[in-house]
């Protein structure tokens, strides 16, 4: 019997409809198209609007559309993850809600949290619950209401954000394709540059710590971008080092889209041309636990079957990490 991998099957994606512009944003704080642009690379991102819809909402657009292109059915799903910082609640968690909303009446589900590198780490769990033979059809989701924390009168960190969902099905694979490899870090240490202040154990909700608007992200945007452009960019290249591979054997890489200097750094680090990269963060800006769904639905249609592809990913915390996929379709 051939080893098993764990392979991507289908993908899709969501963004809402609501397009909030760097123009609309010079309205709203002291800030300009061109600031932002430079800065950033971003133009614009989408905001979720409507009364009491969180990231459930666009997760089910994702899992439903994954379900119909796959051509099966809801009780085929054995399980799964869901990768956000902006839960519907506090609990349940966010993959209880989403199953019970798209009728995944036998998939077990959790959340996992790592910021912006939680798709990559949700990604590498599901791949084992695959790898072990136990579980044929697990689905990976990555969404993000980001609109929900952000104080839109802090300029350093309203133009960044966005909301959207994207998702992946993982199923058995025997021709050595898939998930390859992935090398995934934290340090905690960075806990203090990146975080929401107040909400969790440490410090609960109150009168005083939503008047200090504590519940919005807060970053320190210069050591944040350091640690970032280091860590994305290092540990890709050594993902391609421990695998034997040149920017040759690479057809895509699929970056986080926190900032288009980042991005660059990485792709200079990996010796890749800019026609191998995925970047729509000028159109989305950061959906947090969505931008690497988001890219390989948008690229899908011109993904081959044996392509190299490395997802890489920074967010808080710190994490960081990269996976490599060998395109399965």
């Amino acid at each position: 019997m051939n080893k098993i991998s764990a392979a991507i099957t289908c993908v899709s994606g969501y963004v809402p409809e609501y397009r909030l512009t760097n123009k609309v944003l010079e309205t709203m704080v002291d800030t300009n198209d061109e600031w932002i642009k430079s800065r950033t690379g971003i133009e614009e991102r989408r905001i979720l609007k409507g009364e009491g819809l969180g990231s459930s909402d666009m997760a089910v657009h994702v899992v439903n559309d994954i379900l119909k292109k796959r051509g099966i059915k809801a009780e085929e799903i054995d399980c799964l993850v869901c990768a956000t910082v902006t839960p519907d609640r506090i609990f349940p968690a966010t993959g209880n809600i989403i199953c019970g909303k798209t009728g995944l009446v036998n998939a077990f589900s959790y959340d996992i949290e790592a910021a912006c590198s939680g798709f990559l780490f949700s990604l590498t769990t599901a791949t084992a619950l695959v790898e072990s033979g136990r579980y044929k059809k697990v689905l990976v989701i990555g969404v993000d209401k980001m609109s929900s924390i952000v104080d839109y009168s802090d300029r350093t960190t309203c133009i960044l954000f966005g909301d959207g969902a994207g998702g992946v099905l993982l199923e058995p694979n025997e021709e050595g394709l898939g998930i390859q490899d992935s090398i995934l870090k934290t340090d905690g240490s960075g806990e203090r540059f990146l975080n929401m202040k107040a909400g969790g154990s440490v410090k609960p909700p109150s009168v005083e710590s939503v008047m200090a608007k504590e519940h919005y992200i807060f970053q320190e945007g210069q050591t944040v971008f350091k640690f970032a452009v280091k860590g994305m960019a290092d540990v890709s290249y050594e993902l391609m080092q421990k695998n034997n591979l040149t920017a040759d054997d690479i057809a895509w890489l699929v970056p986080h889209q926190a900032n288009l200097r980042i991005i660059d750094a990485t792709a200079n680090r990996m010796d890749l041309p800019k026609e191998k990269v995925m970047i729509n963060i000028n159109k989305y800006g950061n959906t947090t636990n969505a931008t690497i769904p988001l890219c390989l639905w948008e690229w899908e249609p011109r993904l081959k079957k044996g392509d190299n592809i490395i997802l890489a990913a920074f967010g808080g915390g710190f994490t960081w990490g990269a996976t490599l996929i060998k395109w399965a379709y």
